[in-house]
């Protein structure tokens, strides 16, 4: 070994316990930060009330994942801001609530088998009623003004009224009652041998929420970093003459992204349809401002970035909301400030994904 190396190694193995715990800040400032958030509560409350409210919004923060990605990657990938982002969520809760209670409402009795019976199929719809949406959006809103994002911003907005107006139309103003399938509703009880969250009940909704939304991260960051497709529309986003010249049509790359993004909103709306047990034609909107948090907080454009950052709005809602109810309204907003004062540029800086 050479002699740098030795006094690197040397270096390294001196440091004090604060000099790597900022190392460790610096270096993976999201897992510092969510260690704390998750940490700290613990010194707080019940470790048995600690796990409960972690798992659960672990699991509010996979569904706001399966919403925000889908904005955070036509921003990263396409860097188009689309605003009517939440007309898609409140779709999708709509599409797949249609699925449950008109369709296939034998089906959300029974056992668990029969019960997936009517909740696949549900997401299934979601995701495809929203992206056909995608697509009629992108070609008619989006594509004239890419590039320009003061009136992206407009015309977004504009579009994101009259879906909802149109969501009204179809389905009503009145709330909208979403019985959960009964395989999924009650809770597991954690056996009383395991320590600390041995006697807890963890509720089964959650639990798959939380798996389906680790799912979808591990399947985005797989098809972003690994596939030839992901290979391609990061090149676009580069050099968009260089992959044209090559003979792949770029905009049809774009108009998949774009695709992709409205059909993860319309799962999330649907699993958030689920979770509530009720929805409006503007839920869509309501969710929107914990939305564009999670992006902000990540990092604009980053995927790892809106997990991490999703992760830790749920779990600060549910923390705060338990110590001191008063402030769970801010405590989003309150953490976002914190973090961008911390990080201006987020968690994860990342404008391209």
């Amino acid at each position: 070994m050479s002699a740098p190396q030795d006094i690197f190694d040397a270096d390294t193995g001196n440091r004090s316990w604060w000099e790597r715990l900022r190392g460790f800040q610096q270096d993976k400032p999201h897992l510092f930060l969510l260690l704390i958030m998750v940490v700290i509560p613990l010194f707080l409350m019940n470790p048995s009330t600690w796990a409960v409210l972690t798992l659960s919004g672990l699991a509010m923060g996979a569904m706001l994942f399966l919403m925000a990605s889908g904005m955070t990657l036509t921003f990263g990938l396409m860097n188009v801001l689309n605003l009517a982002h939440g007309s898609f969520i409140s779709l999708g809760a709509f599409a797949g609530a249609t699925v449950l209670t008109m369709w296939l409402n034998d089906y959300t009795s029974g056992s668990l088998w029969v019960n997936l019976l009517a909740v696949i199929p549900a997401l299934l719809f979601a995701l495809v009623v929203a992206g056909l949406l995608g697509v009629l959006f992108e070609r008619l809103v989006i594509r004239p003004v890419y590039g320009d994002h003061l009136k992206q911003i407009l015309v977004t907005v504009g579009g994101s009224i009259i879906v909802m107006e149109l969501l009204q139309v179809i389905w009503g103003s009145n709330e909208i009652p979403v019985p959960r399938p009964e395989a999924l509703r009650g809770a597991l009880l954690i056996s009383d041998a395991i320590p600390i969250i041995g006697g807890i009940a963890l509720e089964k909704y959650r639990l798959l929420a939380v798996v389906l939304g680790l799912a979808v991260y591990a399947l985005m960051l797989w098809v972003i970093d690994r596939t030839r497709l992901g290979i391609l529309i990061r090149a676009g986003v580069e050099n968009r003459e260089m992959v044209e010249v090559h003979g792949y049509r770029i905009r049809l790359l774009f108009l998949a992204v774009f695709v992709a993004g409205s059909a993860l909103a319309g799962i999330g709306g649907a699993m958030w349809a689920m979770y509530r047990e009720i929805i409006t034609a503007h839920m869509g909107e309501e969710l929107m401002i914990s939305v564009i948090v999670v992006i902000i907080l990540g990092g604009l454009g980053s995927v790892r970035g809106c997990f991490y950052g999703a992760m830790l709005v749920g779990l600060i809602n549910l923390y705060v909301g338990f110590l001191e109810p008063r402030l769970a309204a801010v405590a989003t907003v309150g953490l976002m400030v914190a973090v961008l004062m911390w990080r201006p540029q987020g968690l994860i800086p990342v404008i391209k994904v």
